[in-house]
């Protein structure tokens, strides 16, 4: 099958996710700390409802697929085909009643991701893309995705989530790119790599990301023409430290500074 067979499907579990989570936006909902240390890191009811489901439909419709997933764990993860989700990317956010928040479907492909999508159900917006091609679908418009030109860090508007969630080294380094960007913001979280890859924002730069953080906005950003890979120039679909760009020139200066 190819990826094209599966873009309905995922069309399918997007919807299914979004109508889950919606009812609990911005309403009084309980919230569990799923992190063993001081960092708080939140899990709710519409995490855990929006990857059953999803699960669920994977299940009934590929069976032989594996499944990835922030909430529930593995499943046959050495599958041709996997299913990566992250079913609220941006938990803090939701949490908190601000709309920078998405739910990540990924598929990969022997390994590698081949489609991806962001889905903001309260806002009604999908970036979806599959490496070679990427596409927005809004509320009044449906376009192709493209990064912008930036001929260097000195012009390039760069995101990353907080530095706070950088250990001390890692926050360090990235003061390097801070201090050679145009212009460094925080927040985001998946909104920044689908604002890469709409022409908006310039780089991205993060830290301790797990897979399903990120394995959907690989076909998407590169899907637009950008880059995205680990601190150390490898692919990206592992998680870690990464470092996204919508230009190749901006990419590589960042890896500078970054492995200095």
């Amino acid at each position: 099958m190819t990826v094209i067979d599966f873009s309905a499907f995922i069309g399918r579990l997007a919807t299914a996710s979004g109508e889950t989570i919606l009812p609990f936006f911005r309403t009084s909902l309980s919230i569990d700390d799923k992190s063993k240390t001081k960092d708080f890191d939140p899990v709710t009811e519409a995490d855990r409802a929006a990857e059953a489901v999803m699960r669920r439909l994977i299940k009934a419709s590929f069976p032989q697929h594996g499944i990835v997933g922030e909430e529930f764990g593995n499943e046959r993860e050495d599958a041709d085909y996997v299913w990566v989700l992250d079913p609220i990317d941006g938990t803090k956010s939701f949490i908190g009643g601000f709309p920078i928040w998405g739910t990540l479907i990924a598929l990969l492909h022997k390994g590698t991701p081949v489609y991806g999508m962001m889905h903001q159900p309260f806002i009604g917006e999908r970036f979806s893309g599959d490496n070679g091609s990427a596409t927005y679908k809004g509320p009044t418009s449906e376009r192709r995705l493209q990064v912008r030109r930036c001929a260097s860090l000195s012009e390039a508007t760069t995101y990353t989530t907080s530095p706070l969630l950088m250990n001390e080294r890692d926050r360090a380094i990235f003061g390097r790119i801070e201090q050679g960007a145009r212009l460094s913001r925080y927040g985001g979280d998946c909104y920044s790599y689908c604002m890469l890859a709409a022409g908006h924002v310039d780089l991205v730069v993060e830290t301790e990301l797990k897979p399903y953080d990120i394995a959907a906005l690989i076909p998407i950003v590169t899907g637009a023409g950008g880059v995205v890979t680990t601190w150390e120039g490898k692919p990206a679909q592992g998680g870690g430290r990464i470092v996204a760009a919508g230009d190749a020139r901006v990419h590589e200066e960042a890896l500078k500074l970054l492995n200095q």
